[in-house]
């Protein structure tokens, strides 16, 4: 069954669980904490929260906290008062206050400086926010959606991320998997990629043929989804035809695919591969646990022991 909402694409358990809890708070008021490594697609997890909630004739205004500098960013945020600092030649509002009645999406939370952790916290507690340069609060009416790639209870630990501020943050944590836990999403992914592009890049291209897709689902995608359409891109550039066949694949791909361990042009035997692979590292996780094996794979404890004894798993 394939799973797709809001370009959040995939049919592995994994997703199932990112979307079913993206339908259960998105129609709330609560701040969603939105996890994952770089280009896993913690945006759209975001865009659908508030695409899904009482707000979304209202303004979704993403931020990425770590690209600007600290007295950019403050401004962006908060606002400033004509006169506050050079160069505020007019009042400026934030964009709390912009995004009034919608959401902000603070990408990139972990970079946030430390005193303007104190004004998030301000922010997110009292509903109220201090542009720079003014001594009156102002009420905001706005919901708050951050995302990082660090570990924050990590960086709590370290002194580097306030606690208060990050436990106000993570009322509801959505993680997204890296790309690599999860490569039977790959066909889907790559399926609407090519459906992506095609109008783009003026190409008629239908899909990959097998070898190509055992190839893409055996790297490693450290770059996630934004590094699997990158290369899907670049080859349907340069690519010719109505499939694409291991040939069009730039170079450090197929010879990253052909160095994979258990690496063969056997579609078939490729799958089962992986199955072996992804049960055997399911079992390790719980111990050998094979009743709770069964509940995270979403099999019966029945067809879990026939796959056992199919795989040769020992």
């Amino acid at each position: 069954m394939e799973f797709h909402f809001d370009n959040i694409i995939g049919n592995s358990k994994a997703i199932r669980d990112v979307l079913e809890m993206v339908k259960k708070v998105a129609n709330t008021t609560a701040t969603v904490l939105i996890t994952g490594d770089s280009g896993t697609g913690k945006e759209l997890v975001a865009l659908a929260l508030h695409a899904h909630s009482d707000r979304k004739d209202k303004l979704f205004l993403p931020v990425n906290c770590g690209a600007l500098p600290e007295t950019l960013l403050e401004s962006l945020l908060f606002g400033h008062m004509k006169g506050s600092f050079t160069g505020a030649f007019a009042n400026q509002e934030g964009l709390f206050e912009k995004a009034r009645g919608g959401t902000i999406f603070l990408d990139e939370i972990g970079e946030i400086p430390s005193h303007l952790q104190v004004k998030l916290l301000r922010a997110l507690e009292a509903k109220e926010i201090l542009p720079i340069g003014n001594t009156t609060p102002r009420h905001i009416d706005v919901r708050v959606l951050a995302a990082t790639n660090r570990n924050l209870s990590k960086e709590v630990e370290a002194g580097q991320f306030r606690e208060d501020l990050y436990y106000r943050l993570n009322i509801m944590e959505i993680h997204i998997p890296p790309l690599r836990d999860r490569p039977e999403d790959i066909p889907l992914l790559v399926e609407h990629l090519i459906k992506k592009h095609n109008p783009e890049l003026k190409k008629g291209f239908k899909g990959v043929d097998g070898e190509v897709l055992r190839i893409l689902m055996s790297l490693p995608w450290k770059g996630n989804v934004r590094e699997l359409d990158n290369v899907i891109e670049h080859t349907m550039i340069l690519a010719d035809g109505d499939m694409i066949t291991r040939m069009d694949l730039p170079a450090v791909v197929t010879v990253s695919g052909q160095e994979h361990p258990g690496f063969t042009l056997c579609l078939k035997d490729a799958l089962r591969n992986f199955e072996k692979q992804h049960i055997v590292r399911v079992l390790e996780q719980v111990g050998q646990d094979r009743r709770e094996a069964a509940k995270l794979l979403d099999i019966s404890l029945s067809s879990l022991y026939r796959k056992i004894e199919e795989l040769d798993i020992t």
